[in-house]
């Protein structure tokens, strides 16, 4: 009947290299979204920044057009509609003022618009071996997180290093999500270090599944991604993943029911308390006596 609730879907995740190329990378996107509704997918994700990766900041504010003239949205949507299926955009990067947005667009099998996500937390750090980012310089951070309601699952909307903020996904939680998703172009050296146990902690401590689709290998802009695009349980266990960094279609079924089943084990979304912190300060050193 209509508005009755899926509790089973199976869901794809799209692990591209995007290059400079908008128009080369939407058509890679196309081609890998076919596939895997071909496949019997029924919520596709590409990964973040699916419409270009560049370092140069003037040639990306030349490629890039508003929200409703994105090239990516623009075919997620079409491609939702023929395939009836739900397209999440990861994330792209749209002109936002004198800024630029990163956002993620999700479209429902009609090809309208269910929910929109711009990337909150800005990867401005520094590495190890000279490598640094400042996203904040280019990027307007986002200022709320998004929780869409699917036929399947709640799902919470987040953006690469979102993933680094557990209060982020827990807040998701507390509102209903069952499946949270970190679409991404985590950085080979951070990825390699974090990618894998991030991904099945946010998992375990909000009993959700995770979707994460991932750029991956070496792009023409020069930068290195890491891959491996994974889909995990509730229970923290691998249920998908692209075990390399090449381009790949993930896919996995998932299930409602385990995410209650996990809440149910280990309720700690019910269990959390409030608290305060207090700080003990060091005792005096005593003194030291003559001779």
């Amino acid at each position: 009947m209509p508005g009755q609730r899926v509790e089973a879907m199976k869901v794809a995740a799209l692990q591209m290299r995007s290059g400079t190329d908008v128009g080369r990378n939407v058509e890679t996107f196309e081609a890998m979204v076919r596939e895997a509704a071909a496949a019997g997918a029924a919520y596709v994700q590409s990964p973040e920044m699916t419409g270009a990766l560049m370092r140069d900041r003037a040639a990306l504010r030349a490629a890039i057009r508003p929200a409703g003239q994105d090239p990516v949205a623009l075919k997620a949507s079409a491609l939702a509609a023929e395939l009836g299926i739900h397209v999440h955009v990861g994330s792209t990067a749209v002109a936002h003022g004198d800024k630029v947005a990163n956002r993620g667009f999700l479209f429902g099998p009609d090809g309208g618009l269910v929910a929109e996500y711009d990337k909150i937390h800005m990867f401005d750090v520094d590495l190890d071996n000279g490598e640094s980012w400042r996203e904040s310089a280019t990027y307007e951070p986002g200022r709320e997180t998004v929780v869409a309601e699917l036929p399947c699952a709640r799902v919470g909307l987040a953006i690469c290093y979102d993933l680094r903020f557990p209060q982020l996904f827990r807040a998701q939680a507390l509102a209903g999500a069952e499946m949270l998703t970190v679409p991404a172009a985590f950085t080979r050296q951070t990825g390699e270090a974090h990618w894998h146990v991030l991904l099945r902690a946010r998992a375990i401590e909000n009993g959700a599944w995770v979707v994460a689709a991932a750029q991956g290998g070496r792009h023409e802009d020069g930068r290195e991604t890491y891959g491996h695009s994974l889909i995990v349980d509730p229970w923290g266990r691998i249920v998908a993943e692209a075990d390399h960094d090449e381009p790949a279609v993930v896919i996995a079924d998932i299930d409602v029911k385990a995410s209650v089943s996990a809440r149910a084990k280990v309720p700690n979304l019910q269990n959390a308390r409030e608290f305060g912190v207090r700080t003990v300060p060091a005792p005096p050193r005593p003194e030291r006596r003559a001779g």
